[in-house]
């Protein structure tokens, strides 16, 4: 135990001895880069043009196989989505093995195996490698395009892009790529339902005929395996495949940068926060001079947590979870700087204006020596991390032959990286971060955002959701004659069965599922009462997660075994609901007929109803008169968070109807509860509120 001691003491000692000795008043200065070593991997080419990259690493038995088809890219015109399907149906058997077959071999081996329009990746125990690689390979050379699975393909294809159709983020995508490249562009087309309805199986057959071929392919293997062993294996699997013919088409010229700064605006009325992408064309490939300046300077600028548009939009003003910017390369002169964020409405317009002071910010003034330590210190960290992984060495040996770079690039890296400089900072920011060309593309709620917009100076353009060009959309329309906040709720009533109906409800209980994106499958159960209780539990294989109870006075919610009961502020809140149907309950002065809006493509009364200092609005369809909306903002650490909930799907109980589905979003995320049984007076106890 002594000796223990006196060698800490030791190690303390050294340690205050070389504090005392640190100036903490200047920053220290890096030391050099650290030499990199990077393997070489093995190679070989087949007669049809296959290229080999092999990486052996023996520390545990597994190999990986990735194929990399190199072509330019392409337009599919009035037939865009025909490699989509191409890679779905890729992997799903092949000539000679049915496609159940052929997968539950794949599972047996314990293997993976995923195939896209341009390449395939495959992985597994290496002491089954022999035959992943077969299965690779035959799946590659001789796919399964088969009738009936086809049409299943474009069924899952036309579903994705109708749930796409509300989707803020897709929207926001797919216009920013359209706009900023041109439709016709290989970067700037996209998938539509009339598209991908022009396709037919033998326009997949042709594509992978034209297409899938070795002439500029990729195969890098990494793993525990030897190098004449594989060498041998990819002879006899792959020299089968056939050479194609060599194709090259006149790459189209991306749309150019607007002259001037301009917002293009899209419309979409059920976004509960606006996108916002400020985006300008750049030219910029992995050999160029400016490169590592230019990962540098991005890195300040929105590559980070500590970034300058982070710490300005999150951490100073906390209206997004976060902020960033990205710089693409192309070796077909077309890529972006995009610096991009999402935030709630009514901040967009400020939004617009401190990006653009961000981005200013770093072309006009000079990085600070910490800020540019820090940017370095982040990219040597993760570069020599990285270097721990085979795959690593295998991807860098693959961009250097893709991007033709200098044999030496990664050996060089960080030392060109630490040679950046404050003033190469600045002038590739000057070059490439370019506000005064940018298209700022805003995809949100017009009916909240675009006055705010309009007083930011900046000229604001108009698209629809397919970037084509619109007029500015009527956002507000004027209230009919005889229309008021009264009549609005008294024909919604109404329309879910009327005054008497709804007093005969003295109880309801729900059951369904409760959806969380990136969760497993949940269930709820929901029960209120007519004196305003109410009780909720969620539940995963039968085992309660999460539950809240309120009895009329009290209440308290338990997640994971811990109990918290409601706050003073919370159980205010809860005695002043209105119980489950609260139109009913309303007192009038408290309620205003804002206008008519449109919600996903309807007509919508929007009506505002006060609370104390706290206010929601309420949206109902003007031909159903059902309640579709509802929206209120609470704050949270400082900051406030919109809620909306969206109802649909009304089915009548009792003669009373209830929306069986149910929507919630806030912040990024989003719930949603699909009601399966509805039961009236029945299933409900006074014990449920314990």
């Amino acid at each position: 135990m002594k000796t223990k001691i006196t060698a800490l003491l030791a190690v303390l000692f050294i340690s205050i001895s070389a504090s005392a000795q640190i100036d903490r008043s200047k920053q220290p200065k890096p030391g050099p880069a650290p030499a990199i070593t990077l393997e070489i991997p093995g190679e070989f080419e087949l007669k049809n043009g296959l290229k080999v990259l092999i990486v052996e690493n023996h520390k545990l038995p597994r190999v990986s196989y990735s194929l990399t088809i190199d072509n330019q890219p392409i337009t599919e015109g009035d037939k865009a989505g025909t490699s989509a399907m191409l890679g779905a149906m890729l992997g799903n058997g092949t000539t000679s093995i049915a496609k159940d077959a052929f997968n539950e071999e794949i599972d047996f081996l314990g293997a993976r195996l995923n195939f896209s329009s341009d390449g395939a990746f495959a992985s597994g125990l290496s002491k089954y490698s022999d035959r992943i690689l077969e299965l690779m390979a035959d799946a590659a050379i001789n796919p399964l395009f088969n009738g009936e699975e086809f049409e299943k393909e474009k069924e899952r294809v036309l579903e994705g892009l109708k749930s796409n159709e509300k989707s803020v983020d897709a929207v926001a995508g797919r216009v920013g790529s359209a706009l900023s490249y041109g439709v016709k562009h290989p970067y700037g087309e996209f998938i539509s339902e009339e598209t991908v309805n022009n396709i037919d199986l033998n326009n997949v057959r042709a594509f992978y005929q034209k297409y899938f071929n070795p002439n500029n392919a990729y195969l890098v293997i990494v793993g525990d395996v030897d190098f004449k062993t594989v060498e041998k294996q990819v002879k006899k699997y792959f020299k089968k495949w056939d050479k194609g013919i060599d194709f090259s088409t006149n790459l189209i010229t991306p749309s150019p940068n607007v002259a001037n700064t301009q917002i293009d605006f899209v419309d979409m009325p059920n976004a509960v926060q606006s996108n916002v992408a400020l985006t300008n064309n750049v030219v910029l490939e992995m050999n160029d001079p400016d490169y590592h300046a230019v990962l540098i300077a991005n890195k300040i600028l929105g590559g980070g947590f500590n970034s300058y548009l982070n710490m300005n939009l999150r951490e100073a003003n906390g209206w997004t979870y976060g902020a960033r910017s990205s710089i693409g390369t192309s070796r077909y002169g077309a890529s972006r700087f995009s610096a991009s964020t999402a935030v709630r409405n009514m901040v967009t317009d400020s939004t617009v204006i401190e990006t653009l002071k961000e981005i200013k910010r770093i072309k006009n003034e000079p990085v600070t020596a910490e800020a540019l330590a820090n940017a370095k210190a982040k990219y040597v960290g993760d570069f020599v991390l990285a270097l721990e992984s085979p795959q690593t060495i295998a991807r860098y040996a693959l961009r250097i032959k893709l991007n033709k770079l200098p044999s030496d690039f990664y050996k060089t890296y960080l030392s060109k990286i630490n040679a950046v400089t404050v003033e190469d900072v600045q002038r590739v920011a000057n070059k490439y971060f370019k506000p005064e060309n940018a298209r700022i593309i805003i995809v949100g709620k017009g009916s909240e955002v675009i006055s705010g917009l309009e007083k930011t100076g900046i000229p604001i353009n108009y698209y629809d959701k397919y970037a084509n060009p619109v007029a500015k959309p009527e956002f507000s329309k004027p209230i009919p004659a005889g229309v008021t906040a009264k009549t609005v709720l008294n024909n919604y009533i109404t329309a879910i069965g009327g005054t008497n109906n709804i007093n005969m409800v003295n109880s309801v209980k729900m059951d369904g599922d409760f959806v969380i994106q990136g969760a497993p499958p949940l269930t709820v159960e929901l029960k209120k009462t007519k004196d305003n209780k109410e009780s909720m539990e969620v539940a995963m294989q039968g085992m309660v997660m999460m539950k809240s109870k309120w009895n009329g006075t009290e209440g308290y919610r338990e997640q994971q075994g811990q109990k918290m009961p409601l706050s003073e502020t919370e159980v205010s809140d809860k005695k002043a609901e209105a119980g489950m149907f609260p139109e009913t309950k309303y007192d009038m002065a408290n309620v205003t007929l804002v206008s008519i809006v449109d919600i996903d493509g309807a007509d919508s009364y929007k009506v505002k109803v006060v609370k104390g200092d706290d206010a929601s609005y309420r949206y109902y369809d003007v031909a159903t008169n059902l309640l579709v909306q509802e929206e209120s903002t609470t704050e949270a650490q400082g900051k406030e968070m919109t809620t909306t909930v969206k109802y649909d799907n009304y089915s009548e109980v009792n003669g009373v109807k209830f929306p069986y589905a149910q929507t919630i979003m806030a912040g990024p995320q989003t719930m949603s509860m699909n009601i399966k049984n509805v039961k009236v007076n029945e299933g409900v106890t006074d014990a449920d509120f314990n």
